[in-house]
């Protein structure tokens, strides 16, 4: 087997309802681990939001997760109401097209 420096990816649970859940993927610092050329690396972090209602998942990166790393932070600082939080996911899983498969 073929082993290669890599950045390995996290993920870490940040939200989870009965009607939502978001997880954050980012890069971790470098690791040894098997080569898979024919799997894509995790270039940079993201947000996958789930929307439990429709079985639907949406990936946000680049400046959507950016903007969505905003929203985030505000909500550190004025600790929103669940309904809050729960009306900013909904505006993001309406773009939700793919559908939830377990692995």
């Amino acid at each position: 087997m073929q082993y290669f420096f890599s950045r390995k990816p996290t993920m870490d649970m940040l939200y989870n309802s009965d009607t939502f859940s978001v997880m954050h993927l980012q890069v971790q610092s470098e690791a040894l681990v098997p080569a898979r050329p024919d799997v894509p690396a995790l270039a940079r972090h993201g947000f996958e939001i789930v929307d439990k209602r429709t079985g639907k998942e949406i990936y946000l990166e680049g400046s959507w997760a950016e903007q969505f790393q905003a929203h985030l932070r505000a909500w550190q600082e004025n600790a929103p109401t669940q309904e809050e939080v729960e009306q900013t996911l909904e505006g993001y899983a309406e773009l939700a097209q793919t559908p939830v498969s377990v692995h």
